[in-house]
């Protein structure tokens, strides 16, 4: 088309101008000035002729496109096409204007064809066509994203400029599958990728062996949950994202894709570019009357993982800790950079804490539910006996080398079981489980997504179910610990059904029983009633950790590190912790509550912290609860 357009178009214009007859005193002038800008415009034809390659356009659907194409970036052609069109103004052609100046006859039916949904023009969304009042008056249009390729202009749409990812090629199994599969031209691959999968970094690498380009695209961007989309927000970003593709001559990768449904099929079957799909869920046979080829996409190696995130980061930052943390290669290389901008800022090597601390801000989409560290708790902040203590940093190390673990085989059994690690903590209010999550979560470099009970427990039958589904894929998708404190609410015994109630309260709890052998994630339960809860969960559970209420030592420990965090106390009225820790069989909640409200009663009286605070302190705290202090060394003068 180099040579050819515009001037071929600027010449077919006139002669349908002629054609009409009559004394056109705008279109005279409107020809005059497009004749004048054609060498200009010629320098555009080019990037025209590319664009009927991609597409792979006949030669008069290059004429088509060219019609259009002159009608969208030249206002006197635009002027024109709209008086040919029967307007008294500027408009964009209809399709037997279009049809007549590309040369054909709008009587052939062939030609006709090409304007048709199906047609390579429309199929590859380079034209759209508005609906008129009849076939031949429905006016045809470029897209804006196609003017602005032909002007030299390569951001993408609006609508993709967040959806957009880089490529992170890995080399896992299953990319030769899918390589094969485009290779034999199926127009669309699905990849299942369970959380933590590499599936976008499998197709990158599949892309890579063909020496081809991939544009990542992630649907899991768009805002909202994925049953609550809007149709059309999704076509539209498939849609974009297929023209793009066309643009950059590459493979369409889709992330997210399970979010597109039904849409998907209907999308891609008329695609001029192959697709692969990657989704958190297996393809679903009601989207299309056919089947994809389909890949399971598993998770990095640890060596992998070890590999990439010392690319990243560095050697000294890719410790054991930090490549156990279970993300895709792109959440290594987002998470990577950012901890590498913080150090560089700082003018220092990374390090294994900023990596951890960066990676829990993936979490930070999910609401008020993922309760962020802000000061990260540690082991240090877990004042317990022994035993309780060695069984938490247990826990940790489970999580740890967890893949480890799994890559010697499948240990965790088969059919349909989760690589999941779940435990039960419980004891006394205020001993420490709710912190021990907290530990545990910081430990590993992860969030603790806390289930709000309001927003799961529904009225209506089945939807406590649905929302319990969702909590555990967001937590699992999130890479954060699933937390239910005073689990024994949802996680209840199963009681004989005497009514519908009895029935549909059982129904819940066998659906979390189902549900917690799947999981993907951490699953930690909290409880203060361990008796209340159904015995199945036992064999679900891999740990079972009880936190007894604080012997003397552990109590005096434990007010030793509460008063540690404060600059300093009284000298002149020190702080008896012997006294303290014998005298009150307390908790450890008890005594974090007993040394902030002292806190408050010295900063108000502007004097230091002294034993005087404490006790005041301690007496509301205990008629707070309903007990009074027995020890005779209490009642010692103040």
């Amino acid at each position: 088309m180099p040579g050819v357009w515009p001037q071929h178009t600027v010449e077919a214009l006139d002669a349908a101008v002629a054609r009409r007859g009559g004394s056109w005193a705008d279109a005279t002038a409107a020809l005059a000035a497009l004749r004048a800008d054609v060498p200009g415009l010629t320098a555009l034809a080019a990037r025209l002729d590319d664009l009927a390659d991609a597409g792979a356009l006949t030669d008069l659907d290059a004429r088509l496109l060219g019609v259009t194409l002159l009608a969208e970036v030249h206002p006197a052609a635009h002027l024109l096409t709209g008086l040919l069109a029967g307007g008294t103004g500027g408009g964009r052609p209809t399709r037997a204007l279009a049809l007549e100046l590309a040369g054909a006859s709008v009587a052939d039916g062939t030609a006709h064809a090409r304007l048709s949904a199906r047609a390579p023009l429309r199929r590859a969304g380079l034209l759209r066509v508005d609906a008129g009042d009849t076939w031949a008056t429905g006016r045809v249009g470029v897209p804006d994203r196609v003017v602005a390729y032909v002007l030299g202009h390569r951001d993408a749409a609006p609508v993709l400029l967040d959806l957009l990812v880089e490529a992170v090629a890995v080399d896992a199994p299953g990319h030769e599958d899918v390589a094969a599969a485009l290779t034999a031209g199926e127009p669309l691959v699905w990849v299942h990728a369970p959380t933590g999968a590499a599936g976008t970094g499998l197709a990158a690498a599949a892309c890579r062996s063909l020496d081809v380009a991939c544009l990542v695209v992630d649907l899991g961007r768009l805002p909202g949950r994925d049953d609550g989309l809007d149709v059309a927000t999704v076509r539209a970003a498939v849609e974009a994202a297929l023209l793009e593709a066309l643009l950059d001559r590459a493979v369409l990768v889709l992330a997210g894709a399970h979010r597109a449904g039904p849409a998907l099929d209907g999308l891609v079957r008329t695609a001029a570019v192959p697709v692969v799909a990657v989704g958190a869920t297996v393809w679903d046979p009601r989207w299309a009357p056919t089947l994809p080829p389909t890949v399971t996409a598993g998770r990095l190696t640890l060596a992998q993982r070890a590999s990439r995130w010392a690319a990243v980061t560095g050697p000294d930052a890719a410790t054991a800790d930090v490549v156990a943390l279970r993300m895709t290669p792109e959440e290594i290389v987002a998470v990577g950079r950012r901890a590498r901008a913080d150090a560089d800022r700082e003018g220092r090597d990374v390090r294994p804490d900023d990596v951890r601390r960066t990676a829990r801000r993936l979490g930070g989409g999910a609401g008020s539910r993922v309760r962020g560290q802000g000061t990260p708790a540690t082991l240090e902040d877990l004042v317990l006996p022994d035993h309780t203590r060695r069984e938490v940093e247990r826990l940790v190390a489970w999580a740890q080398h967890r893949d480890d673990v799994l890559a010697l085989g499948d240990l965790q059994g088969k059919g349909g079981k989760g690589t999941g690690i779940s435990a039960l903590f419980s004891g006394s209010p205020g001993t420490g489980k709710t912190l021990a999550a907290h530990v545990v979560a910081g430990a590993l470099g992860m969030d603790l997504f806390q289930v709000d009970l309001s927003a799961v427990v529904d009225k209506y039958i089945g939807e406590t179910e649905k929302n319990l589904e969702r909590v555990f894929q967001q937590a699992e998708s999130l890479n954060a610990i699933l937390f239910f404190d005073e689990a024994d609410a949802l996680f209840g015994s199963r009681s004989a059904v005497t009514d519908a109630k009895d029935r549909y309260a059982n129904q819940e709890v066998a659906y979390l029983l189902q549900r917690m052998e799947a999981a993907e994630g951490l699953t930690v339960l909290a409880t203060n009633l361990r008796g209340n809860l159904d015995p199945a969960f036992a064999r679900r559970l891999h740990f079972m950790i009880h936190f007894p209420d604080p012997d003397e030592p552990t109590r005096r420990a434990l007010w030793e590190h509460h008063l540690g965090q404060l600059p300093g106390t009284d000298p002149d009225d020190p702080v008896d912790v012997d006294l303290l820790a014998a005298a009150l069989d307390v908790c450890g909640g008890d005594i974090r509550n007993v040394v902030l409200a002292a806190a408050y009663d010295a900063v108000a009286a502007r004097t230091p912290l002294g034993m005087r605070h404490v006790r005041g302190a301690t007496e509301r705290e205990v008629a707070k609860l309903g007990r009074r202090v027995t020890d005779p060394r209490w009642a010692a003068p103040r």
